[in-house]
C-alpha cells in the first residue's frame, strides 16, 4: 500500500464548511475557496494514482476510495455554488410592485385580490379592457408583466438549456422561421460591368409550436390572508423550479409531441456525413468509454469539428457524473483539462471553454452522445409565448386553495451546424 494512503484527505475537500452568519456574496466566496481546495486535493489523489498504475498496473483500492469521495465533494461544493447563485439572482421581494410615482399597478392590485381572496371582478374589466380573449373564471387569469418577468428570469437561473439558448417571445401558437437551405446568392463583378441576377434561393421553414406547462402549488388560508407575504415572489419560486425541471427534460431529450424537441432528439450523423436536418458526432473509438491512451485527443477532435465562427461562445454541456471522468484527464504536459470556477459566479472550464451541468444528458455508455459542444445561443431556439396563467381553485382539495398555473413553450433545434455531440462509439 502507498504511504501516501495514510495521509488525512484534506477537510475542505470532504466536509462542508461551518455554518456562520455571512452575506450572500461572502458565503459565495468561501465556497469557492473550498472547492479550490478541494480540486488542489483531488489533483493530488489522482496523481497517485496515476502513478500507481505506471508503478504496478493498477491503482490501490484506498487511493481510488479517497478520489472518489474528493470526487464527491466538488459536486457538492459546485451545487452549493449553483444555489447561492440562484438567490443572488433572484429579486427582491416586492420588485416591481409600485409604479414609479408610488401607486399600486391597477392590474397587480387586481391580481392580488383575486389570489387573496378570489376576487375576479377587477381583472375581469381589466381584460375586457385589453380585448384579451380566453381569460375567465375557468380559463385562469394573465399574471401582473412584471410577474411573469420574474418566473422567467429565475427560471434562465434554473433551466440550464433555457440559460445557454436562444429566446423568443410570441404571441401565436407558433413560431416560423425562414432560412435558406443553399445560403445568400453573391458573386464578383468588375467595377462598372453589369450586375447580373443570382439565382433563386433555396427557402424552407422551420417551425416551433409552443406547447403548455403546468404547475400546481398549494397554499393555506392563514398563508394567503397574511398581508405580509409578498404573493408574487411566492408564486414565482412555487413554480420555477417545477417548470424548470420540466423544462430541462425536454429542452435536452423531448420528443416534440405535447412538448418541445430536445436537441438530441434530432438525427445524429457522422460528422464527415453531416448535412443540414442532422446533429454531427465525433466518436470516441471505443465502445461506452474514452479510449485508454490520450483520452483528451477526442475532446480536441470534438472542438474543432465546430466551426470557428461557433467556437467563440461555444461551450460544453455533459451530466455531473461525466464531469466527474473528464476531471481525471490531463494534457500532454501534465495540466488538468478540466478547472474548477475562476471567480464567483463563473462556470468550471473544460479546455478553456465553459461546462453548462445539465442532468438529462445521458451518462456515458454505448452509443451515448453524452456530452454537447457547441454555440446554443445559436443552434437551439426556446419560444416562449406571452402570458402565464393562473387558475385559482379552492375547492378540490380543502382546506388548501390550488393555483393551476401554465404557461406556453417550444423549443427546437435553429442551426444545425452550431451543435456536436461526442458519441461513445467505436
Amino acid at each position: 500500500m502507498s504511504d501516501s494512503n495514510s495521509r488525512p484527505v484534506p477537510a475542505a475537500a470532504l466536509q462542508a464548511p461551518e455554518t456562520k452568519a455571512v452575506t450572500g456574496e461572502e458565503a459565495t466566496r468561501r465556497e469557492l475557496d473550498e472547492m479550490r481546495a478541494a480540486f488542489t486535493a483531488f489533483r493530488e489523489v489522482n496523481d497517485e494514482r496515476l502513478a500507481e498504475i505506471e508503478t504496478r498496473g493498477a491503482a490501490d483500492v484506498l487511493t481510488g476510495d479517497k478520489l472518489a469521495r474528493i470526487d464527491a465533494a466538488l459536486d457538492r461544493q459546485q451545487q452549493r455554488l449553483d444555489t447561492l447563485a440562484l438567490k443572488a439572482a433572484r429579486p427582491p421581494r416586492g420588485e416591481g410592485a409600485d409604479k414609479a410615482n408610488g401607486a399600486p399597478d391597477e392590474h397587480k392590485s387586481a391580481f392580488l385580490a383575486y389570489m387573496r381572496k378570489g376576487r375576479e371582478d377587477g381583472l375581469r374589466v381589466l381584460e375586457q379592457k385589453s380585448l384579451s380573449v380566453g381569460s375567465d373564471p375557468d380559463g385562469g387569469y394573465l399574471v401582473p408583466e412584471e410577474t411573469e418577468a420574474g418566473i422567467l428570469r429565475r427560471m434562465a437561473s434554473v433551466s440550464p438549456i433555457r440559460a445557454i439558448a436562444g429566446n423568443r417571445q410570441v404571441s401565436a401558437s407558433v413560431f416560423k422561421k425562414p432560412f435558406s437551405l443553399a445560403g445568400p446568392q453573391s458573386g464578383w463583378v468588375a467595377e462598372t460591368a453589369a450586375r447580373p441576377e443570382t439565382g433563386s434561393p433555396t427557402l424552407a421553414e422551420l417551425a416551433f409550436p409552443t406547447m403548455e406547462l403546468y404547475a400546481m402549488p398549494a397554499a393555506t388560508a392563514s398563508l394567503l390572508d397574511d398581508a405580509a407575504v409578498d404573493v408574487d415572489a411566492w408564486i414565482a419560486e412555487e413554480v420555477e423550479l417545477a417548470f424548470a425541471e420540466q423544462e430541462g427534460a425536454a429542452f435536452v431529450n423531448g420528443d416534440g409531441v405535447n412538448r418541445p424537441r430536445g436537441f438530441l432528439d434530432y438525427p445524429s450523423v457522422a460528422e464527415a456525413s453531416w448535412s443540414w436536418g442532422n446533429l454531427g458526432h465525433v466518436a470516441t473509438g471505443l465502445d461506452g468509454a474514452f479510449p485508454a491512451a490520450d483520452p483528451g485527443d477526442v475532446l480536441i477532435d470534438l472542438v474543432y469539428a465546430l466551426k470557428a465562427g461557433y467556437r467563440q461562445n461555444a461551450r460544453f454541456v455533459m451530466n455531473r457524473r461525466t464531469q466527474g471522468a473528464v476531471r481525471k484527464m490531463k494534457d500532454g504536459e501534465g495540466n488538468y483539462l478540466w478547472q474548477p470556477p475562476a471567480s464567483v459566479g463563473a462556470p468550471a472550464t473544460l479546455m478553456s471553454f465553459p461546462v453548462t451541468e445539465a442532468e438529462d444528458m445521458p451518462d456515458i455508455a454505448t452509443d451515448a452522445p453524452a456530452i454537447a459542444f457547441g454555440d446554443f445561443r445559436r443552434g437551439y431556439l426556446v419560444v416562449d409565448r406571452a402570458g402565464v396563467r393562473i387558475l385559482r381553485d379552492p375547492y378540490s382539495a380543502k382546506p388548501y386553495v390550488l393555483f393551476y398555473t401554465t404557461k406556453r413553450v417550444g423549443g427546437g433545434m435553429q442551426d444545425f451546424d452550431a451543435i456536436k455531440l461526442l458519441a461513445f462509439s467505436a
